[in-house]
């Protein structure tokens, strides 16, 4: 068996992350999240889109299994009371079978490859129409909520990473400055950080997002949204990677190489900033979830990303009545992997940040 001292620190790293069994499994349950994300069109019964308008807020049909008719679910039939005019469903004695990789609508999986098997969906009828299966319900369009759900989590999810992106390529060049020149220069940068910090986020945010065009396309809106997120996240990794960067610059291998005649640049991101890597990862594992939270604040408020785009915020529009809510609670599906994502980003980033110190003791 391998001691500690013959390991790498990465190896150390690794070694010490697999005992943390709640940041194992949220690692696992990310990377399902995310496999969805990317599959979402092969996954979903149906598209975002798709609706039958006779079937609003029809309740979810739980898949049941018998050895006489395999995985299926009960059909649903809408009734109105003439009285209050409240929707309410019956279960018929219609049989909808359910099979997996079953032939559906037809799409186009990442825009590029036409296909038409779903993971899970109805089985086609005789005359090749499909019967209505809402797994987690239907909105007030008669839209699948988990269709949706899957289609949400690709815009929701992403828009963490892209802004991840743009707050990592700041927070590193600005926080890797201000650690290695020091002086005026790091006490001006210190100073701008902390005003930026003053602000607080969600009014900014809400102020940021107000002025942008209301005929912006889609893809355009998504883009400033992430920018926004960016623009008040980078901070506290500026932060993290400046603290140890002036431990690190006064280090023997960072003075031989100014004695060598390196160039700044060489010296900060050839060899400061990669002895500050686990930590980095740290800082943007733990930012993620803030900047899913913001998407989701913006878009449930009107302010992010707009239908026909479909997010878990955009989706959320439609809990703004209580009434809807309390009949309908279904409808707060996006609550729950926003909750589930959320966790997962944070005990991952706590065990990232107890493996990041291999040679720490508990």
């Amino acid at each position: 068996m391998s001691t500690a001292a013959s390991l790498t620190q990465w190896q150390l790293i690794r070694r010490r992350f697999a005992k943390h069994r709640a940041a194992v499994a949220s690692l696992y349950v990310l990377g399902a999240l995310y496999f969805t994300a990317l599959f979402a069109e092969s996954i979903a019964p149906h598209r975002a889109a798709w609706h039958d308008t006779g079937m609003i807020y029809a309740p979810p049909q739980v898949p049941a299994f018998n050895s006489r008719d395999g995985l299926h679910a009960r059909a649903l039939e809408r009734v109105i009371d003439p009285v209050t005019l409240k929707n309410s469903y019956v279960a018929t004695g219609e049989v909808v079978p359910l099979r997996f990789f079953v032939r559906g609508e037809p799409y186009r999986l990442w825009s590029l490859i036409p296909w038409d098997r779903h993971f899970l969906g109805p089985e086609r009828r005789a005359d090749g129409s499909s019967p209505p299966w809402y797994f987690l319900g239907a909105d007030r369009y008669g839209r699948d909520v988990f269709s949706r759900l899957v289609y949400g989590a690709r815009v929701s999810l992403s828009i963490g990473l892209v802004a991840i992106v743009v707050t990592f390529l700041i927070g590193v060049s600005v926080g890797g400055l201000s650690g290695y020149v020091g002086g005026g220069t790091d006490n001006f940068i210190q100073r701008f950080i902390e005003v930026i910090n003053s602000f607080p986020q969600l009014p900014l945010w809400l102020a940021l997002a107000a002025v942008l065009p209301g005929d912006w396309p889609p893809l355009q809106i998504y883009f400033a949204i992430t920018i926004l997120l960016s623009l008040l996240g980078w901070t506290g990794l500026a932060r993290v990677v400046r603290g140890k960067v002036l431990a690190l610059r006064e280090e023997d291998y960072a003075v031989a190489a100014r004695l060598l005649g390196a160039g700044h640049g060489r010296i900060i991101f050839r060899h400061l900033l990669p002895g500050v890597t686990s930590h980095i990862i740290v800082s943007l594992t733990l930012s993620v979830p803030a900047m899913i939270l913001g998407e989701t604040a913006l878009s449930f408020l009107g302010l992010g990303l707009r239908p026909p785009v479909v997010s878990w915020g955009v989706m959320l529009q439609d809990c703004m009545n209580m009434d809807v809510v309390a009949n309908y609670p279904w409808i707060l599906s996006p609550v729950i992997l926003i909750v589930l994502t959320v966790l997962a980003f944070n005990f991952l980033g706590d065990g990232l940040r107890d493996a990041a110190d291999p040679y720490g003791e508990k």
